[in-house]
């Protein structure tokens, strides 16, 4: 059996529009696939609160049935948001469904994706990210609204030739430097041929200006094989090598598996190319910054709710009230979505950032914005563009898919939509349209305020709310309003 056709059997379950059973696999047949692959090594994956991936890793030998069943032991105390040292033992447990051959490792390696779980009452971890989404889906199915929402997240990111940063008592910089980068059009050294995107032109030139076509390639043939559906791949706006590689939608819980599984091999390809990728939202000042624009729609019994042929951009009542939950919630939201100090460095006008509290068919500078590519009833889906690459997608997804649900429950109606340039209006036009929050310290304000949508059906927690609030004050608010910023020293150092 081939390699890629063994994936696919251990793998995740594909999308479906039908009702048809899909086998589900189980621990024998992800110990039998492993086998026959040649397998040597288990990576265990989880997620910690923030949004990283954390791993450690067993000999195939030791993937055996009991292993599913009975946990393999961690530290919790070592993890991002988790446990205090006095009740740090916890327990992953590999969800036999989510399973990929990693193609960036040279020892054959199965990385699985866990689930957590306490050691003494074996119930599931509540600050565990996974958890918080697999609640959001049954709460979806519990609620009568739908039962199945579809996700399609749009990852940009920046790939780079080298990096360097550092921050002490004395000193504080970073130096970013990329070969495509139009700054280097100038540079003296070994021949200077040219060909860079301007500043905001990187969208869509061929090679040479695109330098980075066959890297892009490589990530998504390393995708493909790790069991993720492709759909395209291109140059995105900014100069230095902006990019995107956008995924076919799937479901919640799914996708945000694979928001952390692309992201690891996007960083991963690059690296072995000698390339070093981010997808910090704006490393670049003066150039477009990268976002996660979210796809989403709900679904019953197969059938789209989304879609009226008779109403605006052919949306449904069902989707303009969800519209509404985003718009309604949107600064709480952000705290999730674009949840961290350097998001905000994106999110501000004159760079195709969506900052506006509206939403339009077509429109780009709304924070929702309805895709009009194909008038089809399955296509009718809205973009959440206001999320980066940076947010845990467990709870940013759940979250979003609260609002949207409290939009339905409460009939929330968004403001009117508006096809203009938003950028573009005056007067009272102007005035009827709101921003979002403009720092990180506001949109966690935002979340302690507005906070019980989140907490409908227990899917989130206000221990999960509160561990996250702190963790963000503490740890990256607080820290970065204490350090001078190098721009002070340009402003400031010789008055």
């Amino acid at each position: 059996m081939a390699i890629d056709e063994a994936i696919r059997v251990a793998g995740e379950v594909r999308p479906t529009m039908s009702s048809a059973p899909v086998h589900k696999p189980g621990p024998r047949d992800v110990i039998r696939r492993a086998q026959e692959i040649g397998v040597q090594m288990v990576d265990l994956r989880f997620t910690d609160l923030v949004g990283s991936w954390q791993h450690f890793s067993i000999p195939v030998g030791e993937l055996t049935e009991s292993l599913f069943t009975d946990g393999i032991g961690f530290d919790g105390s070592s993890i991002r948001g988790f446990q205090k040292i006095h009740e740090s033992d916890m327990l992953l447990f590999i969800d036999p469904g989510r399973t990929f051959f990693d193609p960036c490792l040279d020892v054959p390696t199965l990385s699985v994706v866990c689930d957590i779980r306490d050691p003494l009452t074996l119930q599931p971890y509540s600050r565990d990210p996974r958890y918080v989404a697999r609640k959001a889906e049954e709460f979806l199915a519990k609620s009568g609204i739908a039962d199945t929402s579809y996700w399609g997240p749009e990852c940009e990111f920046y790939i780079f030739n080298s990096v360097r940063y550092d921050q002490n008592s004395h000193e504080g910089y970073y130096h970013i430097d990329s070969d495509e980068g139009i700054w280097n059009t100038g540079k003296n050294g070994s021949g200077n041929l040219g060909y860079r995107p301007r500043y905001k032109e990187g969208y869509f030139p061929v090679p040479p200006v695109d330098k980075l076509q066959d890297l892009r390639s490589r990530i998504v043939l390393a995708l493909i094989e790790s069991g993720i559906a492709i759909e395209v791949h291109h140059h995105e706006v900014g100069t230095a090598g902006q990019a995107e590689i956008d995924m076919r939608y799937d479901t919640l819980v799914a996708m945000a598996d694979k928001v952390l599984q692309y992201k690891y091999i996007v960083k991963n390809v690059c690296y072995r190319n000698g390339y070093t990728a981010t997808f910090m939202p704006k490393p670049l000042f003066g150039d477009n910054g990268s976002g996660m624009h979210t796809h989403q729609s709900l679904w019953k019994d197969g059938t789209p709710l989304f879609y009226d042929k008779d109403k605006y951009a052919l949306l449904s009542d069902t989707a303009r009230w969800y519209i509404g939950g985003l718009l309604a919630h949107a600064p709480a939201l952000l705290a999730f979505a674009a949840p961290t100090t350097n998001s905000y460095r994106r999110l501000v006008p004159g760079y195709e950032a969506p900052i506006k509290l509206a939403y339009s068919a077509r429109n780009r500078s709304a924070c929702v914005r309805i895709p009009t590519y194909s008038p089809s009833p399955a296509a009718r889906r809205l973009e959440f563009r206001s999320p980066d690459p940076m947010c845990n997608p467990y709870l940013a997804f759940s979250a979003m898919l609260m609002a949207g649900l409290d939009g339905v429950k409460r009939k929330i109606e968004p403001p009117k939509p508006v096809d203009a340039d938003l950028y573009e209006l005056e007067g009272a036009e102007a005035e009827s349209v709101k921003d979002l929050p403009g720092s990180l310290p506001e949109v966690l304000d935002a979340l302690e305020a507005d906070h019980q949508f989140l907490l409908d059906g227990g899917v989130f927690t206000t221990d999960v709310i509160d561990t996250y609030l702190a963790y963000k004050r503490e740890s990256e608010v607080d820290p970065v309003a204490l350090r001078p910023h190098p721009y002070e020293f340009f402003l400031y150092y010789d008055a």
